[in-house]
């Protein structure tokens, strides 16, 4: 049986009416793990699996004292193939 508390609602509202850019027209030049996810269609936590192992198809970059992963834009739009 799965509990759902008011936090975890929240999160997961949170996440679906989250806008992103169109990566066409993503000027960063990073972007966070949510956007990064959304862009490859991946689950988050599959992202920081290939991030910790070195598995996966774009190398992230690690922000020293934080736990947190940027993801280089022109990267993404090389692996998908975006201009």
């Amino acid at each position: 049986m799965q509990v759902t508390t008011p936090a975890i609602l929240a999160k997961l509202e949170a996440k679906s009416t989250q806008q992103f850019t169109p990566l066409e027209l993503e000027n960063r030049p990073t972007v966070d793990t949510a956007a990064y996810c959304h862009y490859m269609h991946l689950a988050e936590q599959t992202a920081r699996l290939h991030a910790s192992k070195g598995t996966g198809p774009i190398r992230p970059i690690r922000i020293p004292g934080l736990a947190k992963l940027q993801w280089p834009t022109a990267e993404i739009r090389r692996v998908l193939g975006v201009k």
